[in-house]
């Protein structure tokens, strides 16, 4: 199977990587879209969570041909070998997660909790067994080799895993820590050193919050390819170099919602509107009070209609039906 155009890619965010926002960043340029971290066990054990996410997974490429990369996670080669060919014909690619800093990737030993020289072969059996056992390219999406290890680490482990199979190199170049995502900006002179040093692609994750940032790294690094997360929930227009209004934005992700119904839980939906709003207006006087009626909503329609009369009426426009009739001059501004 080919590799998917790796140029612009939306990340993988816990219950934030949904098809309808996936499709979303797609439509406003995104070239490829990973889902959240998905867990091997669960898929195997948990018929529930097996068929919502084959479910997820099928809506997005049946309605559009959604381009997609499965991203899992563990420490057992086989468990994640069998997970993988539960979603292998639904997707583009499947990810192994070597950076997920969280508490329950410390005590499962799995994520960025892998990194350490001593779990260097391990990985690269479970990246040998995925490249050679399952029909997508295989992946992986790397945080920088903890800060003990001489500073080569990260390139010298990325190396191995592209020798066991790797089809692309995603880093995250910041260490891993589990009480703050984040720890300064992104260390960019390890990605552009990682580009030189592999053959396969490599793809920069971090330091992302504007259009400008984008082609920033993109230059400095010469990757090829840049992975934006959380910029991306409240602009997901970024790729396209385009602030929309928040309003039109959040109303075309609700369309999406509708068209694939019972894929994003309303705990998503409600977030992923949110964060569009809260991006432009979350120091407008009447945020709060959107804050608070958006929780009192109970479905799409409610949020729906909450964005095209309270919110249209806060913002000083006319209270509108058609959305692109209302509000269409006014996809290029800020709010």
């Amino acid at each position: 199977m080919a590799l998917p155009d790796l140029t612009y890619i939306a990340a993988p965010m816990v219950k934030q990587s949904d098809a309808p926002f996936r499709l979303l960043t797609q439509r406003h340029g995104a070239t490829l879209a990973y889902t959240q971290m998905l867990d091997p066990h669960k898929l195997l054990e948990d018929r529930d969570y097996l068929e919502f996410h084959q479910r997820d997974l099928a809506l997005g490429r049946g309605e559009t041909d959604e381009s997609v990369v499965v991203q899992l996670c563990g420490n057992d080669p086989e468990i994640i070998v069998q997970a993988g060919k539960k979603l292998q014909g639904l997707c583009n690619g499947i990810d192994l997660n070597l950076g997920c800093p969280q508490e329950h990737a410390r005590d499962g030993h799995y994520g960025g909790y892998l990194l350490a020289k001593k779990d260097w072969p391990l990985v690269q059996t479970i990246v040998s067994a995925m490249s050679h056992l399952l029909q997508p390219p295989t992946s992986v999406k790397l945080r920088l080799c903890p800060s003990s290890s001489p500073p080569s680490s990260t390139v010298e482990f990325a190396a191995l895993l592209e020798q066991a199979g790797a089809s692309w190199v995603t880093l995250h170049a910041r260490h891993v820590s589990s009480r703050r995502r984040r720890q300064g900006a992104a260390d960019l002179d390890v990605v552009r050193t990682l580009k030189t040093a592999l053959r396969v692609p490599v793809v920069c994750n971090g330091n992302v919050r504007t259009w400008e940032d984008v082609q920033r790294n993109k230059d400095e690094t010469k990757a090829d390819g840049i992975m934006v997360g959380e910029t991306l929930l409240g602009n997901p227009c970024i790729f396209t170099n385009v602030i929309p209004d928040p309003v039109r934005i959040s109303l075309e992700y609700l369309e999406i919602c509708k068209e694939l119904p019972e894929i994003a839980t309303h705990q998503t939906i409600e977030a992923h509107v949110r964060h569009f709003i809260e991006f432009q207006c979350s120091r407008r006087p009447w945020y709060h009070k959107f804050r608070t009626a958006l929780s009192a909503c109970e479905g799409v329609h409610d949020i729906e209609h909450l964005l095209r009369t309270k919110v249209t009426r806060w913002r000083g426009k006319a209270a509108c039906k058609d959305y692109d009739a209302c509000i269409d001059d006014l996809e290029y501004t800020m709010d």
